[in-house]
């Protein structure tokens, strides 16, 4: 009997039913027989193996493709874990997931990895693929799967049995001597996975509860061809050059202290130089558009954000102070500004002539991240934003959103990010209620209104379930670091549930009093995240107006260090970042130092320069420019750092 399947082309096709999806792939072509790895059918991920028996919507996927990159990468994690199963034989298996930048798998072994035991499960890894070993799938009953578990001594999988449902069909897949519970799908054969690179370990606790046992974590990456691998590793190699956590600190950007805490870094004065050219750029463009400048307490009564719902909902992430005496006057730490700014719109009556109200703040936060997610100047406990809130009617709504967004572009724009960002529209979760206030209508009508503004606004966006604020669906501005991790970096919220709390207010044009709507929102982020951001896209590099130190002045010797110190006068009177080097060292080693600062321009003085008031240029893009008069070099750096040139190569 035949069937229908519609490919992702929308082209049609009819087969036998019975026929396997990998039939069917090489039934197209031959090579997409050999590059298809996993498949979708009517949108469920299958294997290869996966037969097909009635008209169905068929995907083929590779590769290059989400699907068969997560088979491909699966698969890897288990040729890990058989590799370290012969090597240690007593190990017990945890989960080994395929993750967005590779693999992982966990174990409980007696002793933690080094790097030479990795580069030896390598070698065992590369000798399973060659065996090509196929892989099979069998299923078993739940009471079958426990005691198939307990007779390998697998306590953490039958821990994870005993979870399922008990009626779920359980799937196992073997290749060779190795069989692990999982739900695939996997590859065909072990052979496909050609190059293998290990490049870590780490402890991980059971189920990410430090209540439970440290496993050892092993992560690795994997590639159909060797050239790809060798491709990836170069790629890492520059990563690890760009990491601001290793970079900034190199630069002397910022430093952290053990006595001082984890997520807490200091930023020392060329980083901290940065920040404030930031926020003084954010402030005067805010102020330029209609914002006003609020400054408001760095903690308040718990009592504030019971109204606000944090204290609900958001306890577990703030830093509070106790009273001995009263446990119900405590104090904590602000995680955010919007119960403050609120109470500065409540301070006079509002009508609706006098919306929309925008308010801004370059405030300090303080959330408690855990120890496990803090990482350099990414995520940490205490950290500086670029808040606002706007409190609007509902026919401003689109019209102050639009102007957020073209804030916000202008803003990224001007740093230079503009085309390494993503969108995000971040939704609640309907099956977690708890976690959130006002009622299920207000949150779909609320989010299918966000959803109209995006589409005018024309934004390429994706959707994601659960990642909503407590009070509102928002649009997430994403960016990757250098090692591919993402993370939010501006965000834009709408709020349809705090004017209420508060008891916020304007008088219509009919005499009614009506709640605002209120838009939460960020231009450049939280500053710190911002600066690793920059780190990372310039490494080190920054454009001449962002950068602590514009110009070096390197006097060739101690004879012209007076016409040297006159250069630098001149030039930090005019209002330039600059430095003096008058040490008695040579000239090539001034020079190559001032390379490793990165700094945009050097000037070297000798004696021609001294007897003819001029000046030596050497670029950091350009090099040697020659010699000009002082002026002349004025008017070059002026306008790179009026029109915020993005000179960073």
């Amino acid at each position: 009997m035949g069937i229908v399947l519609t490919l992702k082309d929308g082209s049609i096709r009819e087969v036998e039913a019975g026929i396997s999806v990998l039939d069917v792939a090489k039934s197209i072509s031959g090579r997409l027989g050999r590059e298809a790895y996993a498949a979708e059918v009517n949108g469920k991920l299958v294997d290869l193996r996966y037969v097909l028996t009635e008209d169905c919507s068929l995907n083929i996927c590779k590769f290059e493709d989400a699907s068969g990159l997560e088979a491909f990468r699966h698969t890897s994690a288990h040729i890990l874990a058989q590799a370290v199963k012969r090597l240690y034989p007593s190990a017990k298996l945890a989960i080994g997931p395929a993750i967005e930048r590779g693999f992982y798998y966990d174990f409980e072994v007696e002793s933690t990895f080094k790097r030479e035991d990795l580069d030896a499960i390598e070698k065992e890894m590369l000798k399973i693929v060659s065996e090509k070993l196929p892989i099979e799938r069998f299923e078993l009953s739940k009471e079958e799967a426990i005691a198939f578990c307990e007779r390998q001594g697998e306590t953490y999988k039958v821990e994870l049995i005993h979870g399922l449902g008990g009626d779920a069909i359980i799937s196992f897949y073997k290749q060779g001597e190795f069989t692990d519970l999982c739900a695939g799908p996997h590859i065909i054969s072990t052979e496909d996975v050609k190059g293998i690179k290990l490049l870590s370990s780490t402890g991980a606790y059971w189920k990410g509860d430090e209540k439970n046992k440290m496993l050892q974590r092993i992560y690795g990456v994997s590639f159909p061809k060797k050239s790809q691998l060798e491709a990836h590793l170069e790629m890492l190699e520059e990563a690890k050059k760009r990491d601001h956590n290793k970079l900034g600190r190199e630069l002397e950007l910022f430093t952290s202290v053990d006595v001082i805490g984890q997520g807490l870094p200091l930023l020392m004065p060329k980083g901290a130089k940065i920040i404030q050219i930031l926020q003084r750029f954010v402030e005067d463009v805010e102020e330029s558009r209609g914002y006003q400048l609020t400054k408001t307490p760095l903690m308040a009564k718990a009592d504030l954000y019971k109204i606000s719902g944090h204290w609900d909902l958001y306890r577990d992430g703030m830093f509070v102070i106790p009273d001995g005496e009263d446990p119900d006057n405590a104090l904590a730490l602000r995680p955010m500004t919007c119960p403050f700014q609120f109470f500065v719109y409540n301070t006079t009556p509002k009508s609706y002539r006098d919306l929309p109200v925008r308010l801004a703040e370059t405030s300090t936060l303080f959330r408690n991240e855990s120890s496990g997610e803090m990482h350099g100047l990414i995520r940490v406990r205490q950290f500086t934003i670029s808040e606002a809130h706007l409190m609007v009617t509902p026919d401003q709504l689109e019209n102050e959103f639009r102007g957020v967004v073209d804030l916000v572009n202008f803003m990224m724009n001007t740093l230079g990010i503009s085309e390494d960002v993503s969108y995000q529209f971040s939704k609640w979760d309907p099956n977690n209620k708890s976690k959130y206030v006002g009622d299920p209508e207000q949150w779909e009508k609320t989010q299918d209104t966000m959803r109209i503004i995006l589409d005018h606004l024309k934004i390429d966006y994706k959707e994601v379930e659960g990642e909503a604020a407590f009070y509102g669906p928002k649009l997430d501005i994403q960016f990757k670091n250098v090692h591919g991790k993402e993370d939010t970096i501006i965000t834009v919220q709408i709020d349809f549930s705090l004017a209420e709390r508060f008891d916020m207010t304007y008088v219509d044009k009919d005499g009614e009093k009506k709640r605002p709507i209120i838009i939460h929102r960020t231009s450049v982020g939280c500053y710190e995240r911002t600066l690793a951001m920059l780190i990372e896209k310039y490494a080190g590099k920054f454009p001449t107006w962002l950068a602590p130190v514009q110009i070096k002045i390197l006097s060739i010797s101690d004879k012209y260090i007076d016409y040297a110190e006159s250069v630098y006068n001149a030039l930090r009177d005019s209002g330039f970042r600059v430095e003096l080097d008058d040490r008695a060292e040579k000239i090539g080693y001034k020079i190559r130092e001032a390379q490793l600062e990165k700094v945009p321009y050097m000037l070297i003085l000798g004696e021609k320069e001294s007897e003819e008031g001029l000046v030596s240029v050497r670029s950091r893009i350009e090099g040697d420019l020659g010699q000009m008069e002082i002026d002349a070099f004025k008017e070059r750096i002026k306008f790179e750092v009026v029109n915020r040139v993005l000179n960073y190569k």
